[in-house]
């Protein structure tokens, strides 16, 4: 069981939370061979015209796919960065025009979920509630694009995607959290210049590690090369690492993942009485017992007195749906693994942890007590892979043959040299950019149903940041009712499209763009 959990905690966009973990090497040391030219000429790219209906309105755009060539100071190429590009076509001042650069996270993730799933002019076919359909998978034209207020770059991180470290240099200096800052803040700065968009209002949107990414990224771009941002969006936020590893001596993961696990309950018909009526209301009385009472009992450990104990495990059942006896045999303590398996425990089933709405045969159920996987990752990873492999030879014409890495170990262990001994949190490193750019406005998505990146982390982390009240407002936060990548649900697409352009109104206003 201990084997099964170390690779279902490494799946999609989970997050390695503690620096020096010990982990496999990876196997490559210079890249894939394959990947790139290696002399200092640039690759050539494939620039495809297209068109795309977004709210009713026919856009048209220019894709350029393919690779920018990282250097060191001695014209040396470090990496070949793989990315693709949409520049809406018919602009009087295409300089003027806003611009967002888009990754995901992992560590190890290619930019392929936020690209086909809800900001790209192309996105997966799946079902309304975001579950997969049956394979050959399909990919259709966005109607929620972005692309029609906001020009559009897709980056690939190196080691994921068609993304690698030039020949005979070390992919290793790539795969940690400053390397990693280092070398996307470089193609930033570099695809910028080249293509003379200085002058346009600059974004950020990352999701889940990609969040991690944007904050870290947010003051370094302004250290380093005096780029300025307008906005920043954070999709499933994880700033503050403190907030979401479950290790000993540290409580805090335990009172901030109850809310999302009072969310899976209620969906699953685990809920009873007042509690099973009304979502927003019982979360409302979760997120009151998880920061007074039950942070009051756990803060007492050892010490907590019977009758206090008593209280705290009832309320803790009546919130998550699991037993009275299993919440006292885990010491009110209940970890992501364990909420996972435990709420359907008594129907073979188990409870998806990027989106707690999809349910998977539990390991066990067939007999052979192996296949641990998450059902919610499963429901998403064949479709995205199979569309984008067709996508970008049939409609973006570029051709590779090498595999699309999706989300990659190859870049484990991934390095947090940088915090040795503590907890990584960039939502300092974002309040240092918010104060000398208070111009900076921060969205930040949630889903309820998220147990990867849970939106009291989220609350817990933005409420701790300190950030002056004139700049306090700059943040906003929306909800969703669905999981990590909660535009695979439609009606939340819908809302988040809808927040979207709100955002960028507010943001842009006064900058003489819209």
């Amino acid at each position: 069981m201990k084997i099964l959990r170390s690779l279902w905690w490494l799946a999609l966009l989970s997050i390695s939370l503690l620096p020096g973990r010990a982990e496999e090497e990876p196997k490559e040391k210079g890249g894939d061979k394959a990947a790139a030219p290696a002399d200092a000429k640039e690759p050539k790219l494939s620039v495809t015209e297209h068109e795309v209906t977004i709210n009713g309105k026919l856009i048209k755009y220019k894709a350029t796919a393919g690779y920018l060539v990282l250097k060191d100071d001695k014209d040396k190429p470090r990496a070949n960065i793989f990315f693709v590009a949409y520049t809406k076509t018919d602009e009087a001042d295409a300089a003027k025009r806003p611009l967002m650069f888009s990754f995901n996270g992992g560590p190890g993730s290619a930019s392929i979920w936020l690209h086909m799933g809800a900001l790209g002019p192309k996105r997966v076919v799946m079902t309304d509630k975001g579950e997969s359909l049956p394979p050959p998978y399909k990919w259709q034209d966005n109607e929620f694009s972005w692309l029609d207020e906001t020009d559009l770059v897709f980056i690939d991180p190196v080691t994921t995607g068609y993304s690698r470290a030039a020949k005979d240099v070390d992919a290793k200096q790539f795969h940690g959290f400053t390397g990693d800052i280092e070398s996307v803040a470089d193609f930033i700065r570099l695809w910028t210049t080249r293509n003379q968009r200085w002058a346009s209002p600059k974004f950020l949107v990352g999701e889940s590690y990609g969040t991690t990414r944007a904050a870290g990224l947010s003051d370094y771009l302004q250290q380093k090369y005096t780029l300025y941002l307008n906005g920043i969006v954070l999709i499933s936020s994880i700033m503050n690492f403190e907030t979401a590893r479950f290790t000993p001596g540290n409580d805090l993961p335990y009172q901030l993942f109850l809310p999302t696990y009072t969310a899976a309950a209620f969906y699953h018909g685990k809920l009873k009485g007042d509690y099973a009526k009304d979502l927003p209301t019982t979360l409302a009385r979760a997120k009151e017992f998880a920061a007074k009472d039950y942070t009051l009992a756990l803060m007492q450990g050892d010490g907590l007195s019977t009758a206090d104990r008593d209280k705290t495990v009832k309320e803790l059942s009546a919130l998550t749906g699991l037993s009275p006896d299993y919440v006292r045999k885990q010491n009110l303590r209940v970890s992501i693994f364990q909420f996972v398996t435990e709420l359907r425990k008594d129907e073979d089933r188990t409870v998806g942890r990027l989106d707690s709405r999809f349910t998977g045969i539990a390991p066990g159920a067939s007999g052979d007590g192996d296949g641990f996987f998450d059902p919610s990752l499963e429901a998403i990873n064949g479709g995205y892979t199979n569309a984008f492999n067709d996508y970008a030879r049939r409609d973006l014409k570029y051709e590779n043959d090498l595999s699309y890495d999706i989300l990659t170990a190859n870049v484990q262990p991934w390095s947090y040299a940088n915090v040795q001994n503590q907890y990584l949190n960039v939502a300092q490193t974002l309040k240092s950019a918010m104060t000398k750019n208070p111009f900076l406005k921060v969205w930040i998505a949630n889903g309820y149903y998220d147990l990867a990146t849970p939106f009291f982390a989220t609350e817990y982390t933005v409420k701790h940041m300190g950030l002056d009240p004139a700049v306090r407002n700059n943040i906003k936060l929306t909800y969703y009712e669905a999981g990590h990548m909660m535009y695979i649900h439609m009606d939340s697409m819908k809302k988040l499209k809808a927040d979207f352009s709100a955002y960028m109104a507010e943001t842009l206003k006064g900058a003489g763009v819209r």
